[in-house]
């Protein structure tokens, strides 16, 4: 599994810390056009003062940059520059940055080792971690990847200080998540001091980014290819969110928006199904309720669309088997599972609804 490194600098011994892990000091650093301007003369100067051999490449900073037309230029680029199975691949950045990263890694010379350095707080607690790694097709996020597992990743909670705070709510979705999936005690904490992590707040964030990062390593480990179903509970809210981020052309609103909306998708159904009582229903929405869009955001992306209209666009997601949508489910806070069972989508469209409705009752 991947080794998990935090601190401040993380990138401090950077040389001694690859040739523990039988890494060459050959690197190629994969940033977007944000991180290289916030910590590219840095990192760059780190890798030179270490002895490295260093090839650099820059993406534009969104979504789009999940391509094959980006893959295939940034294939170019490491070829002209002689980089050859030898070397590794180093991803500075967020969620795009570390998908395409480890995209080309896995890809690039049938696979070459790829370390993570995320710089958002939703790619240090997730996205970088999993080994899950895919670029986009107009017809669906994501669909495209391999399973490739970092050797490292390297969280340092002090370039979250660089973020503004719409990102930080994102990134606090998949938090939060893990409360609901597998940590009532760790829910208890982030309800606590929500407002302590969104503001960055020492011990709480390093805290709240740690116990993140370990829960989604525990559970990759004992089940990498999502092949038992302990997997799937990562995807929390996932299902409702992907048909909400189709429908925003993957660029109106951020992952972890769509994630919080599909929570509370999720807890309604959840209890409407029977799995969820009445009381857990209510202390998970308070929650939730604690997340701030920017103007407009709920409205347009969600309450201003029709339930069938998600339901629709929800199955196009790669989460459906047989092309049936499968949901992640809480029977009580802290424990989640993956229901099994087709869902009628009556059923589905009254969970909707009542999320519209609560969001309605918070504006």
């Amino acid at each position: 599994m991947s080794k998990i490194i935090t601190g401040t600098p993380v990138t401090s011994g950077l040389g001694k810390l690859f040739n523990s892990h039988g890494l060459a000091k050959k690197t190629v650093v994969l940033f977007d056009a944000n991180t290289r301007k916030l910590y590219g003369d840095r990192i760059l100067k780190t890798l030179d003062e270490e002895g490295f051999q260093w090839v650099e490449l820059t993406v534009p900073a969104r979504e789009a940059s999940k391509s094959f037309n980006s893959a295939y230029r940034l294939y170019g680029n490491m070829i002209e520059a002689d980089v050859d199975r030898s070397w590794n691949l180093l991803a500075v950045g967020g969620g795009v940055v570390g998908d395409l990263g480890g995209f080309i890694a896995a890809s690039y010379y049938r696979g070459i080792p790829v370390i993570q350095l995320p710089t958002t707080l939703l790619a240090m607690t997730d996205s970088s971690i999993g080994g899950k790694v895919a670029i986009n097709h107009p017809l669906g996020k994501n669909l495209i990847g391999f399973f490739h597992l970092p050797e490292l990743v390297l969280i340092d909670p002090s370039y979250l200080k660089t973020l503004p705070e719409r990102e930080i709510y994102s990134g606090m979705a998949e938090v939060v998540k893990y409360g609901f999936i597998s940590d009532r005690a760790f829910l208890s904490f982030i309800d606590n001091h929500f407002s302590d992590i969104i503001a960055l707040k020492e011990p709480f964030l390093t805290k709240a980014v740690k116990t993140s990062a370990s829960i989604k390593a525990a559970v990759v480990k004992k089940d990498f290819r999502e092949t038992g179903g302990l997997r799937a509970t990562l995807n929390f809210g996932h299902t409702f969110a992907h048909g909400l981020e189709k429908l925003a052309e993957y660029r109106h609103i951020r992952h972890g928006e769509a994630v919080t909306i599909g929570m509370v998708c999720a807890l309604f159904l959840s209890n409407r199904l029977g799995y969820l009582s009445e009381q857990s229903l209510e202390e998970g929405l308070a929650i939730l309720g604690k997340f701030r869009f920017p103007r407009g955001v709920i409205r347009r992306r969600f309450l201003d669309i029709d339930s069938r209209l998600l339901l629709e666009n929800m199955l196009s997601d790669k989460k459906k088997l047989d092309k049936k949508l499968r949901f992640v489910l809480l029977k009580n806070l802290g424990e989640a599972f993956l229901l099994e069972e087709t869902i009628e989508d009556q059923e589905v469209l009254a969970a909707i609804s009542r999320a519209q409705a609560f969001y309605s009752h918070l504006k």
